[in-house]
């Protein structure tokens, strides 16, 4: 599907092997027998919403990752449809996340003894979400996630794809507005893969660097271990250790895999400077925020200061809490989704900026290595 010019052009993205569509054309060419049987495609949370309401509706972000929307327009695009053999009748009605999508049926309110009708939010995505959590709308805003995968995300006043850079255009759970981001599939799941390995849990792994960098390893760590999104769009590369040494133990290989992390978003950082997007500021979610080391080691890489929200959840549920509240009380999202109160703001260590560089031009120098044999 990426080969066919039309899908960029008109849903502003790469046509990623996760999204939605091209599971379908798998389905069509492998199991025609059940695609022929397909009535209404939904995603996870909106299936949920059917069973809930009776409705088939999804909201703008989530369908952004399905290959089918005209991502600038807001809507579903016939011509896409048409060429994976699907039509709109097959299709949810669309809503804006902020939106009401239908309301919890009756006979379910009274098994649950629930009072007065329950207003379902249209939802959204979980990184659109999770902007909704931590008030990130405006242009210069974002927020970096280091949860199992990883996600540097800017908030756009416009839509303003750049598809090449494999960087995700998609729309926001609120109306007018939109986001990018850059994904890399394996965050804190390589720190969490390395516990596996040494048998530590990753707490105890990461106590083992302190609290402060004091400059790069010896060991360069690339994070592959599911393939990677942005910028490579490569499924089948795989991740690697390089420069090993017999002296290394848990603590060098803790260093190395949290450098890689970090360097890959720093690979994230520079796809979307190509396309134009300029950070002015970060919030810092995610378990991976946890680690004061991992952090900082970001804000470095990045050349950004890196704020930490006051205790609280801030992310994905409170976000979607948020939609529901705007959906229920039809209050201006600008009122509800607030930027959390900032506990502390961690910058970047211009003293080891030059020796961060240095390293991860070796790390840059390793994916078309590692391609070239694997």
């Amino acid at each position: 599907l990426d080969a066919d010019p039309d899908f960029r052009a008109i849903t502003g993205n790469i046509v990623f092997p996760g999204f939605t569509a091209p599971k379908l054309v798998w389905l069509r060419t492998h199991e025609p027998e059940i695609f022929a049987r397909v009535a209404k495609v939904l995603l996870p949370k909106d299936y949920l919403r059917l069973w809930l309401t009776g409705e088939h509706v999804s909201d703008m972000s989530d369908s952004a990752g399905t290959a089918w929307l005209d991502t600038g327009r807001r809507a579903w695009s016939d011509v896409l449809l048409e060429r994976t053999g699907m039509t709109r009748a097959q299709m949810p009605r669309l809503v804006e996340g902020s939106e009401a999508s239908g309301a919890l049926r009756p006979a379910l309110a009274r098994r649950w003894g629930i009072r007065g009708p329950v207003v379902l939010a249209g939802g959204g995505g979980d990184n659109a979400a999770a902007a909704c959590g931590v008030g990130c709308f405006s242009e210069g805003d974002g927020f970096v996630s280091l949860g199992t995968s990883g996600v540097l995300l800017a908030a756009k006043d416009g839509f303003a794809p750049s598809p090449e850079t494999a960087v995700h255009t998609f729309c926001h759970a609120i109306p007018g507005a939109w986001y990018q981001m850059g994904v890399i599939l394996s965050a804190t799941d390589s720190l969490n893969w390395l516990a596996r390995q040494t048998g530590r849990e990753p707490a105890a792994l990461s106590a083992l660097l302190g609290e402060s960098i004091s400059g790069p390893g010896a060991i360069r760590f690339l994070p592959y271990l599911s393939g990677e999104r942005t910028p490579h769009n490569d499924a089948e590369i795989r991740g690697a250790f390089v420069g090993l040494s017999i002296g290394d133990g848990h603590r060098e290989l803790t260093q190395a895999v949290m450098e890689g992390v970090a360097f890959a978003l720093k690979d994230n950082l520079e796809a979307l400077k190509a396309t134009g997007t300029r950070l002015e500021r970060l919030l810092a979610i995610g378990g991976g925020s946890k680690s004061p080391f991992w952090v900082e080691l970001v804000a470095t890489l990045l050349g950004l200061p890196i704020e930490l929200p006051e205790k609280g959840a801030f992310g994905a549920a409170l976000g979607a809490a948020r939609l529901a509240i705007v959906a229920d009380t039809g209050a201006a999202p600008s009122d509800v989704m607030q930027r959390p109160a900032v506990a502390r703001v961690i910058e970047p260590r211009a003293d080891l900026a030059h020796a961060y560089d240095d390293a991860y031009a070796q790390y840059r120098a390793l994916y078309p290595a590692l391609k070239e044999i694997l």
